[in-house]
């Protein structure tokens, strides 16, 4: 694109003609027709078109292919330089304010978001584990002391005073006889004619006494004939009054040979008592006490060791005792847990050379009636 500009000098300046000579000053063809060039181009116009020279006419130069930028002008040689256009001003770039934002890195975000739950949930696992193994300690510490204090014979009414076991110290392993083989004594199991369960209580009287190397006076039916068979070779026992003199009890220890018979005898003793082939003997002591040997009795039963305790009450008046009898229920809490387990056997396993075994006794009651095998 060549830029012309109108002025004095433009006149005399004419385009060659035919055969003359461009060399000779003043040999120029004239100005075309038509009006002159405008001072100001507009880029985006096509060139104005010329007339047909002929061919011996100088060719005007060819218009530039289309350029991403405007090509420099081309100043005229017979126009001082100072006359030359500027450059038309570049086209103004978007100021970095009004770039668009560029998108956050979703990766580092995500990465953040997930080390920031991941460490929520180490939080929460640990917190629960903390208190799980809280509670697991809450109830270890239960169960020792539970065993510590032993548990209460089935039945027990609620609000009944729990005597302390004494801590075993150095004692007798009653697990066995091999560990434990002094023979009982009617002194050692009931040691005077008042027997007082706990302090502060009314004693219960004690009629009668007696030990025996025959388990089966003690018992009867096959009851006795188990016995036997699971190595019981001693009874001791004794006949009491309760303290408002309306009942009357047999209480005593079966001396078997480890633990493990005495649990088998524990667990067949209630259905021989259902299924009546045999019961508990009642053990008479003179006037008034009949009914102890004859009438329909409550029993219970519990196994510590090698040892069976047991107890069985009836009325005085040979009546029958009711399941519902708070009483008897008493009664048989006081006999067979507090006096024989906590305090005959306590004392015996805290009296030898070795450990007691820290088992829980277990126990059972039942009804027995007068005139089994």
């Amino acid at each position: 694109m060549v830029y012309r500009y109108e002025s004095d000098e433009d006149a005399f300046l004419e385009y060659p003609r035919s055969g003359s000579d461009p060399s000779v000053p003043g040999a120029t063809p004239p100005p075309p027709a038509g009006p002159s060039p405008s001072r100001f181009p507009t880029p985006s116009l096509p060139p104005p078109v010329r007339p047909t020279r002929p061919a011996t006419d100088v060719a005007q130069p060819p218009a530039p292919a289309p350029q991403p930028q405007p090509a420099r002008p081309v100043a005229d040689p017979a126009v001082p330089p100072a006359t030359v256009a500027a450059p038309q001003p570049a086209v103004p770039q978007p100021s970095p304010a009004f770039r668009a934002a560029e998108p956050p890195d979703l990766s580092r975000t995500r990465g953040d978001e997930r080390r920031r739950g991941g460490r929520t949930w180490q939080a929460l696992i640990g917190g629960f584990a903390v208190l799980v193994l809280l509670a697991l300690c809450g109830l270890a510490v239960a169960a020792l002391l539970r065993d510590r204090t032993g548990t209460p014979q089935a039945g027990t009414p609620t609000g009944q005073p729990v005597v302390e076991q004494s801590s075993a110290a150095d004692g007798t392993d009653l697990d066995s006889r091999d560990t434990d083989q002094l023979a009982l004594t009617a002194k050692e199991v009931f040691p005077g004619s008042r027997l007082v369960v706990t302090d502060g209580q009314p004693a219960y009287e004690v009629l009668k006494t007696s030990s025996s190397g025959s388990c089966p006076v003690a018992a009867t039916g096959e009851i006795a004939d188990m016995l036997v068979r699971l190595g019981c070779n001693q009874v001791v026992r004794a006949t009491l009054r309760s303290p408002d003199g309306k009942y009357l009890l047999t209480a005593g220890l079966f001396n078997l040979t480890d633990v493990a018979s005495a649990q088998r005898a524990r667990d067949r003793i209630r259905q021989l008592l259902d299924e009546r082939q045999g019961r508990f003997r009642g053990m008479t002591a003179g006037d008034n006490t009949e009914a102890v040997g004859k009438a329909a009795a409550r029993v219970g039963w519990q196994v510590r060791g090698h040892y069976i305790a047991y107890c069985l009450v009836t009325r005085a008046d040979g009546e029958r005792i009711t399941t519902t009898d708070a009483t008897v229920r008493q009664i048989l809490y006081d006999l067979i847990e507090v006096h024989l387990n906590r305090g005959v056997l306590e004392r015996r396993a805290n009296g030898g050379v070795a450990s007691q075994s820290t088992e829980t006794p277990t126990d059972g009651t039942t009804g027995q009636d007068g005139t089994g095998n």
